[in-house]
């Protein structure tokens, strides 16, 4: 019992529902009996007040007591109101006397029986005319209500209750809804989560109809099934493109070993070295790939020092301008105009950009040039900035080129373009040093790589 939040849902709403439609209830008829009554009361005031001055008048002008038209008002309120008067002069006689109606009416079966005396309440008044005392009036009244007030404050209770219940019952249907309707989108989340332990990774949450905060879970179950199909995509193309790059070099090797062991190629110089460069194409696969684990690994740990962005030039212009003037690539470095210091672990730092400038002087043609700068335009980021005049990339292709074994050119020659890893492990190293990159191209006209590194950790 109670074991769904729904259940607990619909639980707690009908018992706060309930616990306050008695509440109300009870206070609503309580509060109106206890008016009417206090109605009744004024209004018997009033009727007592009444005779009162009726018969102080009809003494002052008569000079004695008189029955008309006195007592036909004390039989009116006898007859309708069940109030009755008893008159009294001043020496204690009785006058006249209304009361004695109650046992005709009981006589002749037109009554309730007579009721005990404790349920009947009298109050006495003193009679005055001109300041003399001229007798008393007692009048006598039925504790509680009569019969025509009892029946009203029963109807009244009649309708109370019906209204009670008809609340009761909608409270119910409506808290069945609400609660419903609230856990339909934890049930709708549970039901995708199910899906997606089941390998299901195209399963989707509707986002409609939802509560803004089971939306909020919704949308970020959406996000994390994305990621998982594209994880489970990137892997199975991981998978694809790994075996791609193993086999050429595998079929090859494998397909003149057999030729020098069948005695049908000589091992000569030139065909040995032919070996040895499909033997390094697979050492260079396996040296970039456990650059990649390491740099994607999230428990690296980068040796941040305190490093100046010119000093970072003048290191990548003396590695590399033997490599450019082999080529013929012009390689231009802007030095900055005053220091610019940041931190980032100095090894990854030269990992990184070496990575962007090889490809730079692969993909640039002999006589054009590729230039390296520094700028801090960017609040609280240092730039490295590469650009080339190499053959550049379609726009199709740039959300992808820090995939592994990503190429845009599918036809082109793999020993000039590498294994496809470099720029995976340059964005693996930036997000390790919390960094960003931004990428234009065009082809035929060059690319344009910026890295952003932070000032401070």
């Amino acid at each position: 019992m109670l074991q769904t939040l729904r259940s607990k849902i619909l639980f707690y709403l009908v018992l706060i529902s309930m616990i306050g439609i008695l509440f109300v209830s009870f206070f609503m008829q309580w509060g109106f009996e206890e008016s009417f009554k206090n109605y009744l009361d004024r209004n018997r005031e009033k009727n007592i007040d009444r005779i009162i001055t009726e018969v102080e008048k009809d003494f002052k002008k008569h000079g004695h007591f008189t029955s008309d038209p006195v007592f036909g008002l004390l039989h009116e309120h006898a007859m309708t109101d069940q109030l009755y008067f008893q008159l009294y002069d001043r020496f204690g006689q009785l006058q006249m006397d209304s009361s004695n109606i109650r046992g005709m009416l009981n006589s002749l079966g037109l009554a309730e029986p007579e009721p005990d005396e404790e349920e009947w309440h009298s109050n006495s008044y003193t009679l005055r005319v001109d300041n003399k005392i001229i007798g008393k009036l007692v009048a006598i009244y039925p504790v509680g209500l009569i019969d025509d007030e009892y029946k009203f404050i029963q109807t009244i209770q009649l309708y109370i209750y019906a209204a009670v219940c008809l609340t009761i019952l909608l409270s119910i249907l409506f808290s069945m809804i609400f609660s419903k309707k609230l856990t339909s989108g934890l049930n709708k989340v549970s039901f995708a989560a199910n899906q997606l332990q089941q390998h299901n990774l195209d399963i989707r949450i509707p986002l409609s109809g939802l509560p803004t905060e089971v939306k909020h879970l919704a949308i970020s179950f959406n996000n994390l099934a994305v990621t998982l199909s594209k994880g489970e995509m990137l892997r199975k193309q991981f998978t694809g493109d790994l075996a791609h790059e193993l086999r050429t070099p595998l079929a090859t090797l494998r397909s003149q070993i057999e030729a020098y062991q069948d005695g049908i190629w000589e091992p000569t110089q030139q065909r040995l070295q032919s070996s040895h460069e499909e033997l390094m194409r697979l050492v260079r696969l396996v040296n970039e790939l456990e650059k990649l684990l390491a740099a994607e690994n999230p428990q690296i740990r980068l040796e941040k020092v305190e490093v100046e962005a010119g000093n970072v030039l003048s290191a990548l212009w003396e590695m590399f301008l033997p490599s450019f003037k082999k080529k013929g690539v012009h390689l231009h470095i802007e030095e900055p105009t005053e220091e610019l210091f940041f931190e980032a672990d100095k090894d990854r730092l030269m990992q990184i950009l070496s990575n962007i400038l090889n490809n730079a002087l692969k993909y640039t043609p002999e006589g054009k040039n590729v230039t390296i700068s520094v700028s801090s335009q960017k609040e609280g980021f240092v730039g490295f900035k590469v650009q080339d005049e190499g053959a550049g990339m379609a726009e199709d292709d740039l959300p992808h080129i820090f995939e592994r074994f990503y190429r845009g050119d599918k036809s082109r020659d793999r020993k000039t373009g590498g294994v496809g890893i470099g720029l995976s492990i340059v964005k693996a190293l930036m997000d390790a040093h919390k960094g960003t990159i931004k990428v234009t191209s065009r082809l035929n006209k060059g690319t344009s790589f910026i890295l952003w590194f932070p000032l401070e950790d």
